[in-house]
């Protein structure tokens, strides 16, 4: 009887060990969880961005964080992967307490995601803003009556970030791979409002935006290769949903807080540089054979032509190829990534 009443006990107390253990909250700095996966609705927008996030808005009594780090993923729309590997960055830089991590998600439709490299994670929910496969990553607008484009929706999502956690002072919006591509061709369009200093890092994109004719590799004439300056590899036929000219926008990216980000590695077809999704289009060539090469002539081409006084630079990262969990938690990006604005 005794053993009876001591099991009964224990079992008691287990499932009240059980049930409080369920009460409490998720530690979001750890790992993406659905729990630390939140939404909102941009004004107008007609739909709601989702993204993960490191903190809970007013969930601690400390002090708020001063930096907020925004990671946009690739075209596999991984934001959980994504999420992971800003965290490692932050966490490696022993910054945690002080940085919020965010991993804004753009989404597919489920019946036209099997047309992009993967369906995305997580799967978009009735009611998400959607864009298609590669309009997001250029300021295209989101379908479904949502008409907002992805420019605006991360002008939003740093409005909305700033609103939730006021003791924000810096953003840095830095993107990986097809995310870069996003972040390096938002810079000219942002509306930031200058409420916080924002930096931007662009991390191994397959293709660059140049502001002019000026091109790395020899070039054909426009008529062979007609779509080498248009948008999004040029400002020809600038979308005028984007409301700001070419020469607007070549002077904001001029004036930018921006870092350059490439893996060592990411340099030849071979196994991990994602060769087989990498742009070869005429237009693409006229950049450079891979994603460094790419990479190493933009800046050179940044601190010639466009913003001579900035000096920007290729932080190289050794013994990475086309990888955001290598690149970004590494020691090399670490400046870039959690550094001061500039």
């Amino acid at each position: 009887m005794h053993n009876i009443r001591w099991l009964c006990l224990a079992a008691a107390c287990l499932s009240l060990w059980s049930a409080h253990a369920a009460a409490d909250p998720v530690d979001c700095t750890a790992s993406a969880s659905l729990d630390c996966y939140r939404s909102f609705q941009p004004a107008g927008a007609g739909g709601t961005l989702n993204y993960y996030a490191s903190l809970a808005p007013g969930a601690a009594a400390t002090a708020g964080p001063m930096k907020a780090l925004i990671a946009v993923h690739g075209h596999p729309r991984d934001a959980n992967k994504t999420f992971d590997a800003a965290l490692r960055a932050v966490r490696n830089a022993d910054a945690l307490g002080g940085t919020l991590v965010v991993a804004p998600v753009f989404q597919v439709a489920a019946d036209k995601a099997g047309k992009c490299s993967t369906p995305g994670v997580p799967a978009a929910q009735p009611g998400d803003l959607l864009w298609t496969c590669g309009s997001w990553l250029e300021g295209g607008r989101a379908g479904e009556g949502g008409r907002i484009t992805s420019f605006a929706a991360m002008d939003a999502l740093v409005t909305e970030l700033t609103q939730r956690w006021p003791s924000l002072r810096t953003v840095t919006i830095a993107g990986f791979s097809a995310g870069a591509q996003m972040v390096q061709h938002y810079i000219g369009f942002a509306q930031n409002g200058g409420a916080v200093a924002v930096r931007y890092v662009v991390a191994d994109p397959g293709t660059w935006l140049y502001f002019d004719p000026f091109r790395p590799q020899p070039t054909p004439d426009a008529t062979a290769c007609p779509a080498m300056n248009r948008w999004k590899y040029g400002t020809d036929d600038l979308p005028a949903h984007l409301g700001r000219s070419a020469a607007q926008a070549r002077r904001q990216y001029a004036e930018a807080d921006i870092s350059y980000l490439e893996g060592e590695l990411d340099s030849n077809d071979a196994r991990g540089t994602a060769y087989r999704v990498l742009d070869k289009s005429c237009a693409a060539a006229a950049q450079g054979p891979f994603r460094l090469q790419r990479g190493l002539a933009y800046a050179q081409y940044d601190r010639t032509l466009l913003a001579p006084a900035k000096r920007r630079e290729v932080v190289v990262v050794p013994g990475c190829a086309h990888d955001v969990a290598c690149v970004f938690p590494s020691e090399a990006a670490r400046a870039a990534l959690i550094g001061p604005p500039r």
